[in-house]
């Protein structure tokens, strides 16, 4: 079709926030596309609609304000901040909502309902007390680092309209004896004063196992105050924790919340859109996003930017001939080898021909023999000849 990209591009927004009639109109060009015979174009308007289904937005379901209001005073810029006694380094750092990103972080669909099902259990604050119900109030968000799990905390209190409370582990933290444990103390008593959410990121720091066998006898007392000040806050304010090591985490820090969401690594689908969204202003082909999203396989998102990063800046840098992804995918996985899976770094620098051969196999990617010709620099017949070859092998192999 003349100027597909156009409309695929065209889908895409549409399929964005879609409706039924838009969506309705996109089945309709896909199944006009598969009986004219055109099966590449409508297998691509096939997975634009696969991929809606799949991309469910975080935002809240009911955008309808609560008619109540948390108790607490109103934290503004000018309201001091409690600090260690000993050193006068601050315990926290407040973030307003003004200051935070309003991109939605990106999950799958699971995890974006699950999410949204808490932003909305707290905009329906007033609804939920004439049940005698509170909304949760403790969330514990745990996941490989570089998952977006700081990002999503940050978001939900966009979202709520309501100031972060970010503990500073640094200023909580103390060698002197007993320090760390009033610091805590100090550090709930504010946070209990005042609307906000309270966010402790590197949970595990001060929420570590009592019975290590590495740690002394202060981190017990440590762990026991951390509990008794998440008992008291129980019924004031929202706290979410934070870590990249719950497995160092007390069982007994477990229990106090009452939603303890694991974030995944992305998966392919979740991996395309992650690059799309750290792209502008490069206008990256679609191939281009899907080769990216192959390549970070087991990846985290700022895995991804980072490898976005390399890529623009190969655009940013080239002069005369340009360069092909196929190279920038090598130097990247030659800069960051340890960033990524071993499978899909060992056939990235496999023989052109393995390479081609699998790329043209891979269902998610539905790339062309077109396609992989501008990724890798060469005409549509050599990659054709190339891959033939793989194919001859193969099956002399078997022979």
């Amino acid at each position: 079709m003349e100027h597909f990209p156009i409309v695929q591009a065209l889908c895409r927004a549409a399929l964005a926030q879609p409706t039924a009639a838009a969506r309705k109109q996109v089945e309709r060009l896909r199944d006009a596309l598969s009986q004219a015979g055109d099966k590449k174009a409508a297998s691509a308007i096939a997975a634009l609609l696969t991929n809606a289904d799949k991309m469910i937005e975080v935002a809240p379901s009911r955008l309808s304000r609560s008619r109540a209001e948390m108790p607490g005073e109103a934290l503004t810029p000018k309201t001091q901040l409690p600090v260690d006694r000993e050193t006068a380094a601050p315990l926290v750092d407040v973030i307003f909502p003004k200051d935070i990103n309003s991109a939605p972080p990106l999950f799958n669909a699971t995890v974006a309902e699950a999410i949204r099902s808490i932003i909305d259990e707290w905009r329906n604050f007033a609804e939920l007390q004439e049940m005698d119900v509170q909304p949760s109030r403790t969330c514990l968000i745990y996941g490989a680092p570089g998952t977006g799990k700081t990002r999503l905390a940050l978001w939900i209190a966009a979202q709520l309209e309501m100031p972060i409370v970010l503990a500073r582990i640094d200023g909580l933290v103390s060698s002197f004896l007993g320090t760390t444990s009033r610091n805590i103390g100090s550090l709930f008593a504010f946070a209990n004063r005042y609307r906000c959410i309270l966010l402790l990121d590197e949970f595990d720091a001060v929420a570590k196992l009592r019975d290590d066998p590495q740690e002394v006898g202060e981190i017990k007392r440590v762990v026991n105050s951390l509990l008794q000040n998440l008992d008291a806050r129980r019924d004031v304010g929202i706290t979410i924790g934070i870590t990249n090591h719950q497995n160092l985490l007390d069982p007994a820090v477990w229990r106090r919340f009452e939603v303890q969401l694991e974030i995944p690594k992305p998966d392919f689908h979740v991996r395309v859109e992650i690059a799309r969204s750290f792209m502008p202003p490069v206008q990256a082909p679609e191939g281009h996003l899907r080769l990216l999203a192959w390549f970070t396989e087991g990846a985290t998102g700022a895995e991804i930017e980072a490898l976005v990063r390399t890529y623009k800046k190969s655009i940013a840098m080239r002069s005369g001939e340009p360069k092909h992804l196929l190279d920038t995918l090598r130097q990247f996985a030659t800069l960051n080898s340890a960033r990524l899976d071993p499978k899909r770094r060992e056939l990235l620098f496999a023989e052109n021909r393995v390479l081609f051969k699998e790329w043209s196999r891979d269902d998610q990617l539905q790339l062309s023999y077109e396609d992989i010709g501008k990724v890798a620099g060469k005409d549509k017949s050599t990659i054709s000849r190339q891959i033939g070859k793989s194919a001859s092998a193969y099956g002399d192999e078997r022979g």
